[in-house]
């Protein structure tokens, strides 16, 4: 959104410029006025942070898989909804496949290292922090294989549809399974603002699915 600002930014790996936007804040406080409990304050503040901070690494996953493959990058940012790397060029399928691919699998690795290191810890706040980092990049994992768009999900469905038929073919067929995630996505949403339970402020793109399954474009 053009009224989403830049409230800060800097140089991450790779030399990447990491832009982060207003809308962070606003998450941030929504997470914590739904979720605070002053009896467990480590809890109440480090899940909010660790969620932005494994959005912040999948995003550094798509970057990395520019950054190998030459593609220069052309901006990196983090918002309310998640976030997302653009390439500063056209890539190909397999490009394309390769960069969608990498941030899911940042998640999985996240969940993987912080399950094995929990098991190493018995008790205490390092073992929750631990368990929270491993719900949290489980849960993003799973969440941007949902195959609907602009998530990683719905574009690595498209990608792999357009290996076996013809690609205006594979984009309504991804636009026809995309309104379906698009409405389970709607349903989760309601029941985490309702209860106060894990949210991202990504609001399902009906419109954009409803046009790749009437066009295929």
């Amino acid at each position: 959104m053009s009224s989403d600002n830049v409230i800060f930014e800097h140089r991450g790996p790779f030399g990447i410029v990491v832009e982060f936007r207003q809308s962070v804040l606003f998450l941030l406080g929504l997470i914590l006025f739904l979720s605070f409990d002053s009896t467990n304050l480590v809890g109440s503040l480090a899940w909010p942070a660790i969620l932005i901070g494994s959005v912040y690494l999948h995003e550094i996953g798509h970057a990395w898989g520019c950054k190998v493959q030459g593609i220069p990058i052309r901006e990196v940012v983090i918002h309310g909804g998640g976030g997302y790397c653009l390439p500063g060029r056209s890539m190909s399928r397999r490009e394309d496949e390769l960069v969608t691919a990498m941030g899911p699998i940042v998640n999985l690795a996240l969940w993987a290292m912080s399950s094995l290191a929990l098991d190493m810890v018995q008790s205490g706040d390092i073992a929750y922090v631990l368990y929270l980092v491993a719900q949290i990049n489980l849960f993003l994992a799973i969440f941007n294989l949902f195959p609907m768009m602009p998530l990683d999900g719905g574009r690595l469905f498209q990608l792999i549809l357009a290996r076996f038929t013809h690609p205006t073919l594979a984009t309504r067929i991804a636009g026809g399974v995309g309104l379906i995630a698009c409405g389970l996505w709607a349903a989760f949403l309601i029941l985490g603002i309702t209860s106060g339970g894990f949210i991202l402020l990504f609001f399902p793109q009906f419109g954009v699915h409803w046009r790749m399954l009437r066009t295929g474009f």
